[in-house]
């Protein structure tokens, strides 16, 4: 680990960058899996409401 001595004799530890590299788009397969995981999540998270609305007795 790379110490670095500053002004009045403290020491600052730097953390080790990861290597960088680029991004790569998703492929047509992916984008399907992931609208098929978002429909899922809305319709998840569409039912809990719902169904915490009918426990509730707020309507």
């Amino acid at each position: 680990m790379p110490y670095i001595n500053e002004e009045g004799g403290r020491l600052n530890n730097y953390a080790v960058e990861p290597k960088m590299y680029r991004a790569t788009p998703p492929t047509k397969n992916q984008q399907q899996k992931y609208i098929v995981m978002g429909l899922g999540a809305v319709v998840l998270v569409g039912g809990l409401v719902f169904v915490a609305f009918s426990v509730s007795g707020l309507s």
